[in-house]
């Protein structure tokens, strides 16, 4: 409880800047990337170990089902109006980025440049794209203006010095990302809703136990004035896998699990 607290406090702090972080210009040199000053390793293939909220996650889960989600009014009448075939056309709203890291399946994480991490999910067939603020100018003055079902995600690295004796937020070595600019969706696949208003906050944190295994955990707080009475926080777990084994691309779909 103490963690969840520390980082939705962090979360509604917002992310510092990540110019003139640490290990910034460099005398005779550029500023190093985002993939050079990477304190962990987050690449690769990593698969969802749901160990709770089970009937929610890996089942169709109940018409009417609010438990754990701090939802108004407004959005439990609407989630009560739902039905899956009202989403014909729109299948992936349950799939945006605030909910796609809750739906069981397979992660493919890659640098797509040395300043853009990407996030490929085989369950609805998602692409995040994360991206570190370019040497001498913040990321976000690049967002762009459309909507997007995963949005407009800003990353730096948590912990890193900021100025004078500054850090940036998050606990050390664990990836944080900021993303805004969501196309509206559902937090559950029972049309809970989430508005375009809403923001997402994540921290990614990875190790490996001592007999080899290693694990990914996203910590995940989100926020919105339109449908929920407070922030919403959920942390996932997945376990690094050696390949693409396994990997099943699949469409948005309104009425599966994934």
């Amino acid at each position: 409880m103490f963690a969840v607290a520390f980082l939705i406090a962090a979360a509604v702090a917002g992310p510092a800047s990540a110019q003139g972080r640490a290990g910034g210009a460099r005398a005779g040199g550029p500023p190093p990337t985002a993939r050079a000053q990477a304190p962990k390793d987050f690449t690769g293939y990593w698969v969802a170990v749901v160990t709770e909220h089970w009937h929610l996650r890996m089942e169709m889960p109940p018409k009417n089902d609010f438990s754990m989600l701090p939802v108004n009014a407004e959005a439990r009448r609407l989630a009560g109006m739902w039905t899956p075939t009202q989403d014909a056309g729109n299948e992936c709203r349950s799939y945006g980025a605030a909910s796609i890291m809750r739906i069981p399946g397979r992660l493919h994480i890659l640098w797509a440049d040395d300043n853009t991490l990407e996030i490929d999910t085989d369950s609805g067939t998602q692409k995040r794209m994360l991206h570190f603020a370019t040497p001498g100018a913040p990321a976000a003055s690049a967002a762009p203006a459309p909507l997007d079902w995963q949005g407009y995600s800003v990353a730096q690295w948590a912990g890193m010095q900021v100025g004078r004796g500054g850090r940036t937020p998050g606990p050390n070595g664990n990836l944080g990302v900021m993303t805004t600019k969501m196309k509206a969706g559902y937090l559950r696949k029972n049309g809970v809703p989430y508005s375009e208003n809403a923001t997402l906050q994540e921290y990614f944190d990875t190790f490996t136990e001592p007999e080899g295994t290693s694990w990914l955990v996203v910590t995940s707080i989100i926020t919105d004035p339109t449908y929920l009475t407070g922030p919403y926080a959920t942390t996932n777990h997945f376990k690094k896998i050696p390949d693409m084994q396994g990997w099943d691309p699949t469409p948005c779909r309104a009425d599966q699990p994934r």
